[in-house]
């Protein structure tokens, strides 16, 4: 009959698309499983380079001062060696006089295109402004404009620089995991790449996935290319063409750069609008060109980074069809079990692959919620809880029960950020004591 013909096209379907799904589920778990490899460390050198820090801000009154005043009280690193610019970009409040009177170099940036409203054209300005000064830096670290960094990250910096790394990001950890428990999920979902991710790749000898705050970037790839990102996510499509140019990216676990995690539902909205839209976007500019540069090198660095672009059309998925699709699922072979819709296997053959479908259904919710859910956030706590910027375990045992329902909820916001339209606006930062381990 032809409702049984379209079911079974359907199915036909719907496991294809499981298979796109589970490609880059099983690669997760396979970092998961092999999280306890030994970390990468750098080999210490008496040799220190010159470091340029670069904020963009943009009405950030509220935390630049602290952010540069820690930077030149805290790091374990010569003062005369380093410099903190602060781009104050189209900045309404006093962002810029506060970063002064903390130490900082600023650099007023006013563009009145709306369409450059964005992160990457003042990043843009600074490195050109930077690059112009009469100091000449080796390499340059990127922060956001709330980011703390722990007091050795210029020393692991370079060191892993002087080891002759040229890209290097660092692990990312949260300001403000024990602000609720919403923040305790979110700090351990974002820290899952750095822990487990972002080892097993560098002890693998896969690229490290170079973007956000604490991004280390040498000078010198800066002159020869300049910043010649375009899109939203312009951090994730500058180091991905420099890996199309064939750098290798690194990964420097001691360095941990800290920074404010969502609290609240709207606040991971407002977070994920940028990355959904830009890495969507990436996804089909620089992830074919991936593509295509895999299959004539065979370096997985160039897959596994197609893989994680393709992440967010699996959230679309995740959001659609398949909600969708086991909906139909049960109700057609509900109706077709009891007899309501005519059958040519007849109603006995529909029961049973109702009932096997409900107990696949069941089982892999329970161990999606279990292994990828509760066991990661768990191993995250027993091992990082001082990097993840708590006092103690127990702090953060209430994020664990939390984290997979945190983890539907990063799905459906990085879904609805694909069709959104983000703009640069200011954040409303969370005002909490940090407590994280700065040794």
């Amino acid at each position: 009959m032809w409702h049984e013909e379209l079911y079974n096209v359907l199915n036909i379907i719907n496991n294809l698309i499981l298979t796109l799904i589970g490609v880059p589920f099983s690669i997760q778990m396979i970092y998961t499983l092999l999280g306890w490899l030994k970390k990468k460390t750098w080999k210490k050198t008496e040799k220190k380079s010159k470091i340029c820090v670069l904020i963009p801000a943009h009405n950030e009154s509220d935390v630049i001062y602290d952010t540069v005043k820690r930077i030149f009280d805290r790091q374990n690193y010569p003062k005369d060696l380093f410099d903190v610019y602060v781009v104050a970009d189209n900045c309404t409040d006093n962002t810029a006089e506060l970063a002064r009177k903390a130490g900082a170099k600023v650099y007023i940036h006013n563009d009145p295109d709306p369409k450059h409203h964005v992160a990457l054209y003042a990043i843009k300005y600074g490195y050109e402004m930077i690059l112009k000064e009469e100091k000449k830096y080796d390499f340059s670290i990127r922060l956001d404009a709330d980011n703390y960094i722990n007091d050795d990250f210029f020393s692991l910096m370079n060191d892993c620089y002087n080891s002759g790394v040229e890209m290097a990001r660092p692990y990312e950890s949260s300001l403000n995991i024990t602000q609720n428990k919403y923040t305790k999920a979110s700090g351990l979902y974002y820290a899952f790449d750095s822990r487990f991710a972002s080892r097993v790749r560098e002890r693998l000898g896969i690229d490290a996935h170079v973007n956000g705050p604490g991004s280390m970037i040498s000078m010198d790839i800066i002159s020869k290319y300049g910043y010649d990102a375009k899109g939203i996510c312009d951090d994730a499509e500058f180091t991905n063409n420099r890996m199309l140019n064939g750098y290798r990216l690194h990964y420097v676990e001691d360095a941990v750069v800290y920074e404010d995690v969502p609290s609240t539902f709207k606040d991971t909205y407002a977070k994920n609008k940028r990355m959904g839209a830009g890495v969507s976007r990436l996804f089909f500019t620089g992830g074919m060109k991936m593509l295509g540069k895999f299959f004539t090198t065979f370096r997985f660095s160039y897959l596994e980074m197609v893989l994680q672009y393709f992440f967010c059309m699996i959230c679309v998925l995740l959001c659609t069809w398949i909600p969708l699709f086991y909906i139909y699922d049960v109700i057609y072979l509900a109706l077709c079990g009891t007899g309501v819709i005519a059958t040519s296997l007849g109603a006995s053959y529909y029961y049973d692959l109702l009932i096997t479908t409900i107990i696949i259904i069941v089982c892999c919710i329970t161990f999606l919620f279990v292994f990828v859910g509760l066991l990661q956030a768990f191993i995250l706590v027993m091992v990082d809880y001082k990097k993840l910027g708590a006092k103690s375990r127990k702090e953060l045992i209430s994020g664990i029960f939390i984290y997979p329902l945190f983890s539907v909820i990063y799905i459906m916001t990085l879904c609805l950020g694909i069709f959104s339209k983000p703009k640069w606006t200011k954040v409303n930062r969370n005002k909490v004591n940090f407590n994280g381990d700065n040794n």
